[in-house]
């Protein structure tokens, strides 16, 4: 199992609702009916555990893909992938994508 996130924040001017909407209308259902994402799920940010001051992402997404190497060599370069690709970029700025091993 490979691991998936992102971190991001939203453009000046882009509504949090807005967004939200898109997450769950076009993001998630086209994501999410990938074969080899196993789950994908957003949480936006909301305050500093610790400290004072706001959180340094408004959102963070989790992926979790069953074989990665084929998302890599099929999904992403596919037409769905990078249809949302193209839409989430208009949204959000600075967004950064990290691949992860959890720690058992």
């Amino acid at each position: 199992m490979a691991y998936l996130i992102l971190r991001y924040t939203l453009k000046d001017g882009v509504s949090r609702d807005d967004f939200e909407e898109w997450v769950r209308t076009f993001d998630y259902p086209n994501m999410r009916g990938l074969k080899r994402v196993k789950s994908f799920h957003t949480y936006r940010t909301t305050a500093l555990l610790v400290g004072e001051g706001q959180p340094a992402f408004d959102y963070f997404e989790l992926f979790e893909i069953d074989d990665f190497d084929g998302f890599c060599a099929e999904d992403m370069p596919g037409e769905t992938v990078q249809a949302v690709m193209g839409a989430f970029m208009q949204w959000v700025d600075n967004p950064e994508f990290n691949i992860v091993e959890r720690i058992d």
